[in-house]
């Protein structure tokens, strides 16, 4: 004998459907019902909302009107979710550009709701979609693919513009505005750099050197304008401390150093691990800011040693050392800002992957034309 099942059964059941906890074949299979009657159950109640399933006795009134209340509750945030994501659709030309949206979001959406609220047909829709794709089209899905696979891999840094050079490079001849329509399409955007705290401590009564860099940050050699600067993160072990030195030609990281202490050998070994690296002359400007660490006696004696000139920032003023500050918001939004580092090796890990593989060999600089910190200054110092 086929079971009977209560009209609130049938409406619990549709209701999971409905919330999303759950496609019709794994409700199907948690209620221990065939897929098929499901199934059959929404399409009737889909049909004829307001009606009671045949043979299982009516709604009461109340509860009418609450399951009415309840779907125009439910259609009124499935169509402000929908526009959220394309408002814009609504004023825009080409009809096709609804559809390619319609499309891209099937699965979040239904199709009857999405073509109600871009104002398009059903028929119109699936026509679209049933007609064979065209030599353009098909580039399109190769292209997105691609433009998918460049988003992950940089962890989601680039946006339209650095997608399409990336892609050139890669032998992809494609315009930034084709790239960023299908951005759009895919739901894929770059993150944005925050703002982080500033670890100076000037505090202090130390000499302290003129501003001589005076924030001209372009620099046509490598190894004649250098920036430097300390940061902070935080692991499980305690804090991690970073000093680095950015070469202005490129803006390429060419000294680093990390510590447990924010220390004056802290940035002394940052600024000799650049010096042992690419034998930094006599004559170069090393840019700093006022903090205690680059004010000591020692790092200034380091900086007499080797016939450096030492530059630092004016007082509160971080726009004095903005490559280097603008370096560490990219370091830690684009890489670091979703990881929990257990202990500080992980971190120097991470740290050492963003500064050496990805930021000064991956990384593409529109200041640089596109090109990485690396490639900028090995053209540099061939010319």
């Amino acid at each position: 004998m086929a079971r009977q099942y209560s009209t609130e059964f049938k409406m619990e059941a549709i209701k999971r459907v409905e919330a999303s906890e759950g496609s019709v074949a794994s409700v199907a299979r948690e209620l221990g019902i065939k897929i098929n009657t499901l199934h059959g159950w929404l399409k009737r109640y889909r049909e004829k909302p307001e009606g009671p399933f045949p043979g299982s006795g009516k709604l009461s009134p109340d509860d009418e009107l609450i399951r009415k209340l309840e779907r125009q509750v439910r259609d009124l945030r499935e169509e402000n979710e929908i526009l959220k994501k394309a408002g814009s659709l609504l004023r825009e030309e080409p009809e096709i550009k609804r559809f390619e949206f319609i499309k891209a979001n099937r699965n979040k959406f239904r199709v009857a709701k999405l073509c109600k609220v871009l104002s398009v047909s059903r028929s119109g829709y699936y026509a679209w979609e049933n007609r064979p794709k065209s030599a353009r089209d098909a580039e399109n899905e190769l292209i997105k693919e691609k433009i998918k696979s460049i988003h992950r891999k940089t962890r989601q840094t680039y946006g339209s513009r650095k997608i399409t050079q990336e892609l050139r490079r890669k032998g992809q001849l494609v315009n930034h505005k084709r790239v960023e329509r299908l951005m759009k399409l895919e739901g894929l955007r770059s993150k944005l750099a925050k703002k982080y705290k500033a670890t100076t401590n000037s505090k202090h009564h130390l000499p302290v050197a003129e501003n001589i860099l005076n924030r001209e940050f372009t620099a046509t050699k490598p190894n004649m304008k250098m920036v430097s600067d300390i940061t902070y993160l935080w692991t499980e072990e305690g804090w991690l401390y970073i000093a680095a030195v950015m070469d202005l030609c490129g803006q390429k990281i060419v000294g680093f150093s990390m510590s447990d202490r924010m220390t004056k050998e802290l940035v002394i070994n940052a600024l000799d691990s650049a010096c042992r690296r690419y034998k930094l002359p006599q004559g170069a400007l090393i840019h700093s800011d006022r903090g205690s660490q680059y004010c000591s006696n020692d790092y200034q004696n380091y900086l007499k040693r080797h016939g450096f000139i030492c530059s630092m920032s004016r007082k509160g003023n971080c726009w004095d050392n903005a490559p280097m500050e603008a370096f560490w918001g990219k370091m830690k939004y684009e890489w670091l800002c979703e990881q929990r580092f257990r202990t500080r090796e992980q971190a120097r890990a991470a740290v050492f992957e963003y500064m050496e593989i990805f930021y000064n060999r991956q990384r593409l600089h529109e200041t640089n034309g596109y090109l990485t910190p690396e490639e900028y200054y090995s053209a540099a110092r061939a010319s």
